[in-house]
């Protein structure tokens, strides 16, 4: 039951892993500094919907009550993982693509924004 709550958890991680992997030449270039870059903001964006819809999926299924009852705390160290394991496999790859720090900086704060998203729609 747990994939049928989180399946669109799932397709969105998929379509985020399909996009940060593709190579550099395909993508817009942008100017400016690299922390509010329009590439930072995606990523914020990326990973704030990522960690909201795994929010959404965990706290419905029942099948496993661990993470049920830590959804969000589940959701955060999922998500930054995940962030972590694609900057590496850009870093790693040769893809066209570099890891940077400030990315993963951008996927954690995106997945911090997530949280609040979440809780302003579901608790307040």
């Amino acid at each position: 039951m747990i994939l049928r709550y989180n399946l669109f958890t799932i397709l969105w991680a998929a379509v985020m892993l399909v996009l940060t992997l593709l190579p550099s030449s395909s993508l817009p270039s942008v100017s400016g500094w690299n922390f509010f870059s329009i590439a930072s903001m995606a990523h914020v964006f990326l990973f704030c919907v990522l960690t909201f819809l795994m929010i959404v999926g965990l706290s419905k299924q029942h099948s496993h009550p661990y993470l049920n009852r830590n959804a969000i705390r589940s959701s955060l160290l999922i998500s930054t993982a995940f962030g972590i394991f694609i900057e590496l496999l850009q870093h790693f790859l040769n893809i066209g693509r570099e890891g940077d720090i400030f990315d993963v900086l951008s996927n954690t704060i995106g997945c911090l924004i997530g949280i609040l998203v979440f809780k302003w729609i579901y608790t307040w």
